[in-house]
């Protein structure tokens, strides 16, 4: 009795998190993390853009790559996602398709950001690029695959909500606030990435793909990323009017991403990176939640 419910659990985790519908949540939390901390109400149509656009995304990036034997991969992920690649179409396909109504509802400068988070996002996999007869993606460009997903995820889930807000006249937020809150934000997902590339850092040498860790060393991509924190760090200290529960929140979030970080370096378990480092966007928004509503 307790192995089936073990198996039902894990089945269930590994839909959830390599089918994408988690990371797709996670860009939902932390556009929920932008609303509450600009103190409005959230747009739903918003949240359902992010949610849809970020499976759609990660679908047909990981569906693009497909290599040779997947079955014969060492990683899980790659063995279910291949395993079930005709469900892994049709949540791609109704992703896309769910997307074409909610961008109507966007103003013509949150269509043209979309447009070019879209466009980034498809020139980051496909080879529509060529040096010397040779085709490449703008993720094979040296260290650019970093600042490509970190810029991607805060422009959507930071400057988007801003730009949808100030089209309705609900809110006016300066440059100078946006900058530093897409900048915040920036540092933070570029901090958790990082790890990620760690774990595949063999991989990313075998194909010739410069990822950070490739380029520093698996010790110094670990000080980056605790470098970055601390750069988040110091901007929430420097730039915070006042010291209040969402400093205490984002502050904790920062600690904890840190150590779960720190940690990744003696656990290589795609769940740990899947589950813990990506659920920090996640964690990020409990955190902050609570904060607003019970008080930490």
């Amino acid at each position: 009795m307790r192995s089936r419910i073990t198996r039902y659990f894990r089945d269930t985790l590994d839909f959830l998190l390599f089918s994408n519908l988690f990371i797709a949540l996670c860009a939902v939390a932390q556009g929920m993390v932008t609303y509450m901390l600009l103190g409005v109400k959230p747009e739903k149509y918003i949240l359902a853009l992010l949610f849809f656009a970020t499976l759609a995304q990660y679908n047909f990036s990981i569906l693009l790559t497909k290599p040779k034997n997947p079955q014969g991969s060492k990683f899980r992920r790659v063995r279910w996602i291949f395993s079930h690649y005709r469900l892994m179409i049709s949540i791609t396909i109704i992703s896309v398709l769910s997307l074409i109504p909610l961008i109507l509802f966007l103003s013509v400068p949150s269509q043209i950001l979309l447009f070019f988070l879209g466009v980034l996002s498809v020139a980051y996999g496909l080879p529509i690029f060529s040096f010397h007869d040779k085709k490449f993606g703008l993720r094979n460009i040296p260290g650019i695959k970093l600042f490509l997903i970190s810029l991607v995820w805060s422009l959507s889930t930071v400057l988007l909500p801003i730009l949808e807000l100030e089209s309705t006249d609900i809110l006016h937020i300066t440059n100078r606030n946006a900058i530093l809150l897409i900048a915040k934000r920036f540092l933070f997902i570029a901090a958790i990435t990082i790890p990620f590339d760690i774990r595949d850092l063999f991989q990313d040498r075998s194909s010739a793909l410069k990822t950070i860790p490739v380029m520093l060393g698996e010790k110094k991509a670990y000080l980056f990323c605790q470098a970055l924190l601390v750069a988040y760090l110091v901007l929430l200290f420097l730039f915070s009017e006042s010291f209040d529960k969402n400093f205490v929140a984002l502050t904790l979030t920062i600690l904890l991403s840190g150590w779960l970080i720190f940690k990744s370096n003696f656990v290589r378990n795609e769940y740990y990176y899947f589950l813990y480092l990506d659920g920090t966007l996640i964690l990020q928004f409990l955190l902050v939640y609570l904060a607003s509503h019970i008080g930490l």
